[in-house]
């Protein structure tokens, strides 16, 4: 009797733990990867566990890569390991595409017209839209105002011209004091608004030919270069030394920073003066930068594209961007998002409208399969011409 008893009782906790496999085998488990800071990475979290406790159907399997994203994410691509939900840019996106990697979203009804248009074309590919905007990165002039107060210089504004630039720089540039009037980096972002200013670029608008040595790209380039070798406005590298210019604006040598929303939340924090933002300079051809973008794509191997694209929809909801964008973090790529008071009325930048104002005259950034290759060479290109010492 009792041994029966005890084969019964085995019998019940085994079905028990096969009940338990079972149901937790039962719900879908979506694989969703992302790059991000550990305040990025706690924003997105919560938003992730609330789409779990709206589809208890679905666990989210989150996977965290901070460093070396896209190289990981080569060899998930060509393994077949590829997460279902894959966060990228716009730079990466069109080698995925191109190589088939990509599920075609364009008939998904992911995307209305609360999406700025040029994010949502800046995650296409030959009129295919293969990923959902989450935001879009422009370049602004951010600027030191006690030292343009302290120098009687008027604000930089939309009417500020190349030429009305290099004079503001000129005036709020004090080498015994180590302060300069603009910043310098390069990377090929940072001088791109130059060039597209006055009608260039590295590539033409269908990302099929290679431009830097027209007229116009030059013309832009020559103005860039000169603002460090000719007019001593910008620290070489010598004089940055080790530091940003991020760091250099944070300790009040840059009266001028060219850079992007990213830096909001930590100038927020650790600026002990006042600061706002304008917009670039126009060059020949007006205020153009380039506009890139981030967003959510689905696999094309993935086995759980319906649920994929439920959680896409979730995460890109207005409420959800104006999550992300609250820290100041992101422009949102939803224009409802993007005119909330969440966006428009943090303390910092007064003028965070800037942002918005800006994205109407970007253009998106030109690129094609072996885009990568050509920043580059083109970095290697353009490096004794940044440095006139070397």
């Amino acid at each position: 009797m009792f041994k029966t008893v005890k084969i019964l009782f085995t019998v019940i906790i085994l079905a028990m733990l096969a009940s338990g496999c079972a149901s937790k085998d039962s719900k879908i488990h979506l694989q969703f990867s992302s790059w991000g800071s550990k305040s990025e990475i706690d924003i997105l979290k919560p938003i992730l566990s609330e789409f779990e406790k709206e589809n208890s159907d679905i666990k989210i399997d989150f996977m965290h890569i901070p460093q070396n994203y896209f190289q990981k994410l080569h060899l998930l691509f060509a393994s077949n390991t590829a997460p279902d939900v894959v966060f990228l840019n716009n730079q990466y996106l069109p080698v995925y595409a191109n190589a088939g990697k990509l599920e075609d979203l364009t008939d998904y009804n992911l995307v209305d017209q609360n999406f700025y248009p040029k994010a949502v074309e800046a995650m296409s590919r030959n009129g295919k839209i293969y990923a959902v905007p989450r935001d879009i990165s422009n370049l602004v002039i951010f600027y030191n105002k006690d030292i343009f107060d302290k120098n009687n210089l008027p604000y930089p504004d939309e009417t500020t011209t190349f030429n009305d630039f290099l004079t503001l720089a000129k005036a709020a540039t004090d080498h015994e004091k180590g302060i300069f009037g603009i910043s310098f980096e390069e990377d090929p972002l940072f001088y791109l608004p130059y060039l597209m200013s006055e009608g260039g670029g590295l590539l033409s608008d269908d990302g099929k030919t290679e431009i830097l040595n027209t007229p116009e790209s030059q013309n832009g380039l020559n103005f860039y270069a000169d603002l460090r070798n000719k007019y001593h406005v910008a620290p070489m590298q010598s004089e940055s030394a080790s530091a940003t210019m991020a760091q250099m604006f944070l300790q009040g040598k840059l009266a001028m920073h060219l850079s992007g929303r990213w830096l909001v939340p930590k100038y927020r924090e650790s600026a002990d003066f006042d600061w706002d933002v304008a917009p670039f300079p126009k060059g020949t051809k007006g205020s153009i930068v380039p506009l890139d973008a981030s967003g959510w794509a689905i696999s094309a191997d993935s086995k759980h594209k319906e649920e994929a694209a439920k959680l896409i929809k979730f995460l890109s909801s207005k409420e959800n961007l104006e999550k992300f964008s609250e820290s100041g973090l992101i422009v949102p790529a939803r224009i409802d998002s993007a005119n909330s008071k969440s966006f428009l009325n943090g303390n910092k930048p007064k003028n965070a409208k800037v942002f918005l104002d800006v994205a109407k005259t970007s253009k998106p950034t030109p690129v094609c399969i072996n885009y990568n290759e050509i920043l580059d060479r083109t970095k290697q290109k353009l490096e004794k011409k940044f440095n006139s010492s070397l």
